[in-house]
């Protein structure tokens, strides 16, 4: 039979078994109690089983509240446990949304359960491929670039909203000159008042053109096309219509579905931002942890994926970061198709933040968005971007980058501005 499988880490002042059991009867076969026509062929062929229990830390006092538990007049203690439920995918079938739902949906809301979160999720190879696999994944982003080496180098439009669509295109026009690979809007703008993508995209694009004409590079820009379905379905023709090879949407805002119509509608590369996932994620016993919503997204189809950034301006850990990381450039299935996506990095990077990522990359395969980085350089964008190159060629030939800078006046001039922060 096949099945998906689903890591948790639980907490509960209930015999970690029993409630273990409920979280997969809830989610397939089962109720509270045993109903008329739940025959024992039906759950043989349809219940969720528990696949392990592996108790963790004990906690006196619980993590969440639950009237449930209040009501039972349950004091503790409460164990915590990392539990693994595989659940058959034909009761799903190819429905995201209701993967979503099988392996998160009531389990938060179960009276029993103080604390929930979903780590990680295992996709059979066969069951991934009834899913779109990316449209242009790492490969294709460097084909498209001309960029066959070393990581994608861009930057995101500044300030974040509140240009009209004719400095936003001065503004890419600097980027272009400057050699950056790669632009993308801020979550913010979408289709402002002040710059509509109906003006803004042609806008854009023409510089674009321009600059592919003049120099032969393409620069790739993601434009933010976040908006109900219909809309986003336009939004991307036009971008497409002008010779765009990206779009841009807010994963938590668009959803499951919108990403999966905004797939099967466009063949250009999807940049996937994850704002407000922090929402999900931050609790350590609530919520969904990046493994398994990397996982849920990257089945919709998408091509980029944010990651944040390592020494950052965000919450992450360095930990949290290579996790995210290593996670987008493994194959969702380790039999299955190649479907990594490029991880982006982002959130207050600079050339000085160029040897962490690296390692944790583990390849040259990512996106390293910098928007003070390249824009607010002393020397000015060109400067900016030719710091991040130098720093890599630094790196990567073996030098630090203290040592590089001595002979390298972009990265010595990012060293001594962004270093002193």
């Amino acid at each position: 039979m096949e099945r998906v499988i689903a890591e948790y880490l639980l907490e509960t002042p209930f015999p970690l078994e029993d409630v273990a059991a409920m979280m997969a009867g809830e989610q397939s076969s089962g109720t509270f109690v045993r109903v008329t026509g739940e025959t024992d062929e039906l759950r043989a062929r349809a219940a969720a089983q528990v696949l392990s229990i592996i108790p963790q830390d004990v906690v006196a006092e619980p993590t969440l509240s639950s009237a449930y538990v209040d009501r039972k007049a349950k004091t503790g203690p409460f164990r915590q446990a990392r539990v693994r439920i595989a659940y058959p995918t034909a009761n799903i079938g190819r429905n995201l949304p209701t993967l979503a739902a099988t392996v998160s949906g009531n389990l938060y809301d179960i009276g029993q359960i103080t604390g929930l979160k979903l780590l990680s999720l295992e996709i059979p190879s066969a069951y991934r491929m009834r899913y779109p696999l990316p449209a242009v994944g790492v490969q294709g982003t460097r084909d498209s670039l001309g960029v066959a080496n070393g990581p994608i180098f861009g930057t995101i439009i500044k300030p974040n909203v509140g240009m009209c669509s004719a400095d936003i295109a001065t503004l890419v026009d600097q980027l272009c000159q400057a050699g950056v690979d790669f632009i993308k809007d801020d979550e913010v703008c979408a289709n402002p008042d002040c710059a509509p993508l109906a003006e803004r995209v042609p806008a854009v694009m023409a510089v674009i053109r321009k600059w592919q004409d003049r120099t032969g590079r393409r620069v790739m820009m993601a434009f933010n096309i976040t908006d109900e379905t219909d809309a986003m379905r336009r939004h991307a023709d036009l971008v497409a219509s002008e010779g765009g090879s990206c779009v841009m949407a807010s994963l938590n805002w668009c959803g499951l579905s919108g990403m999966q119509t905004l797939r099967a509608h466009t063949p250009l590369a999807i940049h996937a931002h994850r704002n407000g996932f922090g929402a999900m994620s931050r609790h350590p016993l609530l919520g969904m942890g990046f493994t398994a919503y990397q996982a849920l997204y990257r089945l919709a189809g998408i091509d980029h994926m944010h990651v944040h950034g390592i020494g950052g301006k965000f919450v992450d850990s360095a930990e949290d970061v290579i996790e995210a990381v290593r996670a987008c450039l493994r194959p969702l299935s380790g039999d299955g198709p190649d479907d990594r996506v490029m991880p982006a990095f982002s959130s207050g990077q600079w050339a000085g933040t160029l040897p962490q990522t690296i390692a944790a990359a583990e390849s040259p395969d990512f996106m390293f968005m910098c928007g003070g980085g390249i824009l607010a350089h002393p020397d000015g964008a060109a400067a900016g971007t030719r710091s991040l190159r130098e720093a890599y060629d630094a790196l990567t030939g073996g030098e630090t980058l203290e040592q590089a800078a001595a002979s390298r006046p972009a990265l010595d001039a990012a060293m001594q501005f962004f270093g002193k922060e």
